[in-house]
């Protein structure tokens, strides 16, 4: 996952998009429109539920640079359907005690009520992360690593609770009003570069390190037993017997005929604490960019182009980047990106 592309097209390697034309990567460009066309239909005594077609944030604290960005989905744009996606980045504390929080949640697909239940698990996050910010930046300094994943495993099992209870208040199936969860907590500490992921459900978790890729996502054996490899280490690259460890395809055994089907299993709790280095750049997204940067290499090629020097871009620039677009992947996307000084 690393090196130079061709972007909108071009088969060279510094071609330059024409102004205002959304770069693609791959042979083609996708078939829907690349900017917004239908808007979602608006209930006039429900205005505060309409969801933006875009959003757009970032910030500076101690040594780390954050852009955020959670953009609705080719397919949505086309059928006039809201973004299932949200996005929180949120501040909690003063100067060098302060806790950055960035959220971000899935609906589920196909159901009216999919971008309601990814705001409300962000916002539900929001403020259990918000009122315990003081333990949890200590924890964080003090390197408390059991100590943060169970603490962070409680808040996000009774936000996803809250989720269950909103649903069977609405009337609906606990898989009708739900949605996938991942965070990032970042101190604003300077002398404090521990970055901690945790959450539930797909997507995927990055690093930019030395001009390549590394795909470090937690993996299920990870989330649910054995500890997660250390602060700071890199994830092993592949098993002893060769098998490169990259992705986690979720394929499950298929039920014995003379049983009956076995209830899916919920998705694992994730965490990852780790140092970052000078000069690291960290990923979280959701799956709208996680599956086309693990399945299409000219996106990782093109981003690592993009920002493996010159520092952290403008929030325009960086939602240029997240936009780029690769010919069958049209879902949302959101991403929050972290440069490290």
């Amino acid at each position: 996952m690393s090196g130079s592309s061709a972007v909108g097209g071009a088969e060279r390697e510094d071609a330059e998009v024409p102004l205002g034309v959304p770069a693609y990567v791959g042979d083609g460009p996708p078939t829907y429109e690349a900017e917004p066309t239908g808007l979602p239909v608006a209930d006039p005594d429900e205005l505060r539920e309409l969801v933006a077609d875009t959003v757009l944030d970032g910030a500076r604290y101690g040594t780390s640079t954050v852009r955020a960005a959670s953009v609705r989905g080719d397919s949505a744009r086309f059928r006039g359907e809201p973004r299932r996606d949200a996005l929180l980045t949120a501040r909690f504390g003063t100067g060098e005690d302060a806790l950055v929080l960035v959220a971000m949640a899935t609906g589920a697909r196909a159901t009216p009520g999919a971008h309601r239940a990814a705001a409300d698990v962000c916002a539900w996050i929001g403020r259990a992360v918000g009122r315990s910010h003081a333990r949890l930046a200590q924890d964080i300094r003090a390197a408390r690593r059991g100590d943060l994943k169970s603490g962070l495993h409680r808040l996000t099992d009774r936000s996803l609770g809250k989720l269950r209870a909103r649903a069977a208040e609405l009337g609906l199936e606990p898989d009708e009003y739900t949605a996938t969860l991942r965070c990032l907590l970042l101190p604003a500490d300077p002398d404090c570069r521990t970055r901690v992921f945790f959450g539930v459900g797909a997507g995927g978790l990055f690093r930019l390190r030395g001009g390549e890729w590394q795909d470090i996502e937690p993996r299920t054996a990870d989330a649910t037993g054995e500890a997660v490899v250390g602060f700071g280490s890199p994830p092993p690259a592949e098993t002893p017997d060769g098998d490169r460890l990259t992705m986690d395809l979720g394929i499950t055994t298929p039920p014995s005929p003379y049983e009956p089907a076995p209830a899916p299993p919920r998705d694992p709790f994730r965490f990852r604490a780790s140092v970052a280095r000078p000069g690291d750049t960290l990923l979280l997204c959701s799956g709208g960019l996680a599956e086309p940067l693990r399945g299409e290499p000219e996106l990782a090629r093109h981003l690592t182009r993009r920002w493996a020097e010159g520092g952290p871009p403008g929030l325009a620039a960086f939602l240029a980047d997240t936009q780029v677009r690769v010919k069958g992947y049209a879902d949302d996307r959101t991403a929050a990106a972290v440069w490290e000084a």
